[in-house]
């Protein structure tokens, strides 16, 4: 061995798309960087598998991208590296009485779709879409933002404090208690304030619900829609949702080729056991195989629970900080369905192909009220008799997905109960997705004859196989009380940590929750910059 061939400038935990961003930037700037993966495929829950065999392509967890900055694909040079999306098109809903619910992108045939179940909701639907483009316009850039040590009284983070006052000084009194109501609200409140029809507001109450353990009825819900919505990160650039070229895989692949380009070592299979830490700071970790490696700079990107909890002994974290990692709330009751069918389904409401139906998101909902008892039915611990699903077929757009005629159709549905995280319950996973399946049977009769193949992922898996603790897509709930500041604990949302040299750049840090890698934009901002 070549005398310290396992001495680095840093190592990254974490080979999902936090950490490839984490470790192709710092390659980039000339850091002797390596990546620790625990499973053999690099990708994180942002992943494209083959389950069914070699003529599928399967995006497991995560099944469309957004709020992925510009500044990222521009600086990883992705689009060099095979990074392509495809637009995605609005919402479809259909119902069992053969009437349906399309939210196109141009405003006048918004406007007439909605007029077909209201004409007071088509008129008000303009006002909602103007207050969500100036919610965007403030939320957006804080995103990007790292939040304040807010009450520390230290010299640096009062400057930091004043300064987000002083971004926030244009705002008006209005503006400013309707970002307060926002935070505390549900979307059935912002809803039913706003909007009569129950297919419209059930239709819109899906993005403030979409991964969360909380029903549309639940305060903090409102922000949950409002993250899925922003779309401007603060770079200029208005994002939308897409379908990356070779499902999610191809966009951690593009990254993974990036890092590697500029230097990067990756390392699948390579599970660390412990972070090794001497006098309060990180000097490298230990794998499971007993193998040491030596940085002066460790970035975990794995949830916090694992990093602090097992990564991490007791004693080198201050105990405040400790228990506010085993008080994180990262509750689920997600299950992804992944099919390979034999044909495009044919919906009753409206037949035939139809690139906006087939391209966008089909989304099983009838009302808002329908969500709620789904939701409440997870609550007193059985699965949604009445499963909501947000359906999206890549495959019409990407034909690297399927062969010819073939396709794929992700669904992700919600709820199961959340203790589901702790075991497979396969049999009852089976039966939930039976009824989902139903559900699309009833309005594409037929569908249920066109699966080829089936996979069902339920809590237990996306924590066991993918390290998504509890099932939780965004490393912990985006409520109030895990947001800005607080995101993942008081004093810790500027990416560093109790102990010196060990940064984070998790999903459950600020501007995380999706495939943003803002995480890893700010984590690499404070190595660079010596903090």
């Amino acid at each position: 061995m070549e005398p310290h061939a396992n001495c680095y400038d840093v190592i990254v935990i974490g080979g999902g798309h936090n950490g490839l961003v984490t470790a192709a930037l710092l390659a980039k700037q000339g850091r002797r960087v390596i990546l620790l993966e625990r499973r053999a495929q690099l990708g994180g829950a942002a992943i494209t598998e083959q389950p069914f065999g070699p003529d599928f392509k399967i995006t497991s967890l995560s099944y469309v991208v957004s709020l992925l900055p510009q500044a990222v694909v521009r600086e990883l040079e992705l689009e060099r590296h095979g990074y392509k999306v495809y637009p995605q098109h609005g919402y479809f809903a259909a119902y069992p009485d053969g009437r349906y619910l399309q939210l196109p992108g141009e405003q006048q045939r918004r406007q007439q779709q909605v007029a077909k179940f209201s004409r007071k909701d088509a008129a008000a639907l303009g006002r909602w879409d103007a207050w969500l483009g100036e919610l965007g316009a403030v939320l957006g850039p804080l995103l990007t933002q790292i939040p304040p040590r807010l009450g520390s009284k230290s010299p640096r983070a009062l400057r930091d404090q004043l300064g987000l006052l002083w971004r926030l000084r244009n705002l008006s009194e209005r503006q400013l208690a309707e970002i307060a109501r926002l935070f505390t609200s549900s979307i059935a409140d912002l809803l039913e304030d706003r909007f009569e029809s129950p297919e419209l507001r059930g239709l819109l109450a899906v993005s403030g619900i979409i991964g969360t353990w909380a029903g549309p009825r639940a305060p903090g819900t409102a922000y949950v829609m409002a993250h899925h919505k922003i779309g401007d990160v603060g770079d200029g650039q208005l994002g939308s949702w897409g379908f990356p070229q070779g499902g999610m895989g191809g966009v951690t692949t593009a990254m993974a080729k990036a890092a590697t380009a500029f230097g990067a070592t990756l390392r699948p299979s390579a599970p660390v056991a412990r972070i090794l830490v001497k006098k309060g700071r990180a000097h490298g970790v230990v794998l499971e195989s007993g193998e040491e490696l030596y940085a002066p700079v460790v970035v975990a990107t794995a949830h916090p629970k694992i990093t602090f909890l097992r990564h991490l002994e007791p004693q080198e974290l201050p105990a405040e900080f400790r228990e506010s990692i085993e008080r994180w709330k990262t509750r689920s009751g997600t299950v992804k369905i992944n099919l390979a069918l034999d044909r495009l389904p044919e919906f009753t409401a409206k037949p035939g192909f139809d690139p906006e139906v087939h391209g966008g998101t089909i989304v099983l909902v009838d009302s808002l009220d329908e969500l709620e008892h789904a939701f409440q039915d997870a609550v007193a611990h059985r699965a949604a008799e009445r499963p909501f699903a947000d359906i999206c077929i890549p495959s019409v757009f990407d034909p690297t997905l399927a062969p010819p005629g073939k396709h794929v159709m992700s669904l992700f549905t919600q709820w199961v109960p959340r203790q589901w995280a702790d075991a497979p319950h396969t049999e009852e996973l089976d039966a939930y997705a039976d009824r989902v399946l139903a559900r699309v049977e009833e309005l594409a009769p037929g569908f249920k004859s066109s699966i080829l193949h089936r996979q069902v992922i339920g809590p237990h898996k996306m924590q066991e196989e993918y390290g998504l603790v509890g099932g939780n897509i965004f490393h912990g709930e985006l409520s109030v009380s895990q947001l800005f500041h607080l995101r993942p604990a008081p004093g810790y949302a500027d990416f560093r940590t109790p102990v010196r040299g060990l940064y984070q750049a998790s999903s459950a840090t600020h501007g995380g929750g999706g495939v943003t890698a803002i995480p890893a934009l700010q984590a690499v901002g404070q190595i660079l910059a010596g903090r």
